[in-house]
């Protein structure tokens, strides 16, 4: 991270002493830093406090920022048991913060060598991607010049969406264009020569993974990444774990993808039998 200016510096401050409009803008990361002092760390004291200052600057940057939610976690990822984890010693002021980001931002990680590895399995193939929220997967994908059609049943910034709410007046809704669409055959009916990219989509056996997965193979499509836990975690639900086995192959895992000290998600990528 940047050293960071003075001017910088005063805006933060000026931020903090107006409490009201501290609210008003960015209620989720004011209602975080009013809490997280109550709240275990780490262990670490030093790093704790240099989390908590990225945050609060990286949370409230607006555009100036390409990729804020990287840029807060990255010091914190470490090798465990041969997985890139952020924070292994984990703790409850972290896995507050961790709901937050993932709520402003992605419930996947999008670490640099992750998109990098997307656009190599891509080779020069367009990425769908349906479920994708506020679309931060894929500006960073697109930005690493891969062609991507994301699409939500609920976009943010155009009606609610529980797992990604308004969190405040000056907070983004989206970080790419993210279009209105229930099913996957509803905006893209040829995908014979298309990446079906599905992250972290709903558990609890809600039908949206099958169905997108149904949609793609209809459709001619052969190649899929997928991000999330495995069958019984929090992503996917039994048909569509039970159709990855009928009918296709794990191909490969990326062994750089970077995951939440308390989750077990991995990006695969998986080919048509």
């Amino acid at each position: 991270m940047p050293q960071m200016t003075e001017a910088r510096r005063r805006e933060l401050l000026d931020l903090l002493d107006d409490q009201e409009r501290f609210q008003a803008e960015f209620p989720a990361v004011a209602e975080y830093l009013e809490v997280s002092p109550g709240l275990a760390g780490t262990g670490d004291d030093v790093a704790d406090a240099a989390f908590e200052l990225r945050f609060l600057d990286l949370m409230t940057a607006g555009a100036s920022v390409q990729d804020p939610y990287w840029e807060i976690v990255a010091p914190l990822v470490r090798i465990r048991d041969d997985r890139r984890v952020i924070a292994p010693a984990g703790g409850s002021r972290l896995a507050y913060a961790q709901t937050v980001l993932q709520q402003a931002y992605a419930y996947g990680v999008p670490s640099p060598e992750t998109v990098e590895w997307i656009r190599e399995v891509a080779e020069g193939r367009r990425l769908i991607e349906p479920g994708a929220g506020r679309g931060y997967w894929a500006s960073r994908i697109s930005a690493s010049d891969v062609e991507v059609l994301a699409f939500d049943s609920q976009p943010p910034g155009l009606e609610s969406n529980p797992s990604f709410p308004q969190a405040g007046a000056k907070t983004r809704a989206t970080w790419y264009e993210v279009h209105r669409a229930e099913r996957l055959r509803e905006i893209s009916s040829s995908n014979n020569d298309s990446v079906l990219f599905l992250c972290w989509p709903p558990g609890w056996e809600n039908s949206m993974a099958s169905d997108a997965l149904a949609d793609f193979e209809e459709s001619g499509g052969k190649c899929l990444i997928y991000i999330g836990e495995p069958p019984g975690g929090k992503t996917g639900n039994s048909v569509f774990f039970s159709a990855l086995a009928a009918r296709w192959k794990l191909e490969s895992v990326d062994s750089q993808y970077v995951s939440w000290w308390n989750l077990n998600d991995q990006a695969q990528v998986w080919s048509r039998v």
